[in-house]
């Protein structure tokens, strides 16, 4: 357990943990409650797709230039900035709920809001780990955790809305997640940091985008596990927009069975990142990533077919556990083999291919699933997913041999 926490042990991380962990809870459960009251308005799986799109495609777009953002800035007072209008775009929310005047458009332009501020926060979050732990040697286990952070809340937060939703209604659980970021804005507060690097100049924006594009171009292994992260958030990740619709068509339940669903995906997805907190060491990280992608695809075809609560809640699991590992382990190649003043922007690519790449397959399978059905659509997800998994594992050879130097020097 020592060694499955280490980076617990540095002050400013373990505040952090603290403070995001009560704000990831807050977020799931106003994305929960934000699905439930689309479908509950509208009955389309389609505007579900549209609502996961409206409020991550902004990510694709500029989560590169939040890279940039945070290697050039005060990471700790960007955070700070951008936690503060998260704060307030839920306020806003759950006033409009409380007062009975919330309409689709608004739901569709507070997830536009937290999707332009998260392109800028998540880059900045995933940038400031190494200030927090310090030493590199701990870096993975921090990712690990910071993942664990991620999907722990999934797990708990869609639980808990299930419970406020059916308890109070869907403005509670905004107004929760308003005051879930006054956590985050505390543990920033309390940290004591090092003095940060002076801010880069004489490099224009563009320029430092397209230097991080072209080494991550140009080392084969981030090109490949990149292009990896974004297929599989395009074809495996658009199944949790349709949650609502296997939820109340397929297995006849409430927003109570929703909150089961979302937490057994969940519960995959801890064990996953578990498993990489525990890891000693970061060789052979690419296998687990091939193995992943399997696991994320054959799960997908199951659950497709499953018409039974106790069955989908069993293979959930697989899925969560699958799109979570390919995508932290992507991660923590990435900032291994990253140089130091191009940490954040080579993050934000990987952040723009999972992050931003996912909804637009969720507005493709949300139109998809329109005219074909859920079922068959989910399980294309899974085939595409296994297909391009089984093109990655064919080079793996490749990546071990040009990646070993790297982890041997960190």
């Amino acid at each position: 357990m020592k060694h499955l926490l280490r980076a617990l042990t540095q002050r400013n991380f373990r505040l952090y943990f603290i403070g995001q962990s009560a704000s990831f809870v807050g977020t799931w459960m106003q994305q929960i409650a934000l699905a439930w009251l689309i479908y509950k308005l509208t009955g389309s799986p389609f505007m579900l797709g549209l609502a996961t799109f409206a409020g991550n495609i902004p990510i694709l777009f500029l989560a590169p230039f939040g890279g940039v953002w945070s290697d050039r800035l005060n990471r700790r007072r960007a955070m700070m900035l951008t936690q503060s209008l998260s704060l307030l775009q839920a306020t806003v929310l759950a006033g409009l709920t409380f007062a009975g005047s919330i309409e689709v458009w608004h739901l569709l332009a507070a997830a536009t809001f937290l999707g332009l501020v998260n392109a800028f926060d998540t880059p900045l979050r995933q940038a400031f780990l190494l200030e927090m732990v310090v030493s590199r040697a701990n870096l993975p286990n921090a990712i690990a955790l910071n993942s664990l952070m991620m999907n722990g809340s999934r797990l708990i937060g869609p639980a808990l809305a299930g419970v406020v939703l059916t308890a109070a209604g869907e403005a509670w659980c905004f107004l929760l997640n308003a005051a879930s970021y006054l956590a985050m804005l505390a543990a920033l507060a309390a940290m004591r940091l090092a003095a940060p690097p002076p801010p880069r100049s004489g490099q224009n924006w563009l320029a430092g985008l397209r230097e991080a594009v072209h080494f991550a171009w140009n080392f084969a292994p981030s090109r490949y596990l990149i292009g990896l992260v974004a297929l599989v958030s395009f074809v495996a990740t658009p199944y949790a927009s349709m949650m609502p619709v296997f939820a109340r068509d397929v297995l006849g339940g409430d927003a109570s069975t929703l909150g089961l669903l979302v937490g057994a995906s969940g519960a995959g997805a801890m064990a996953g990142v578990l498993y990489l907190a525990g890891r000693r060491g970061v060789a052979g990280l690419e296998r687990l990533i091939a193995l992943a992608g399997a696991s994320a695809g054959i799960g997908l075809i199951l659950f497709s077919q499953s018409a039974t609560l106790g069955l989908s809640l069993a293979l959930l699991p697989l899925v969560g556990f699958g799109i979570i590992t390919v995508a932290a382990s992507v991660n923590t190649v990435l900032q291994l083999v990253a140089p130091d003043a191009m940490r954040g922007r080579l993050v934000s690519l990987h952040i723009a291919a999972f992050l931003g790449v996912m909804p637009v397959g969720s507005l493709v399978f949300g139109l998809l699933a329109e005219r074909f059905g859920v079922a068959a659509i989910v399980a294309a997800g899974g085939l595409l997913c296994l297909a391009g998994t089984a093109w990655f594992a064919t080079r793996l050879g490749i990546m071990h041999s040009l990646l070993a130097p790297h982890y041997e020097r960190r």
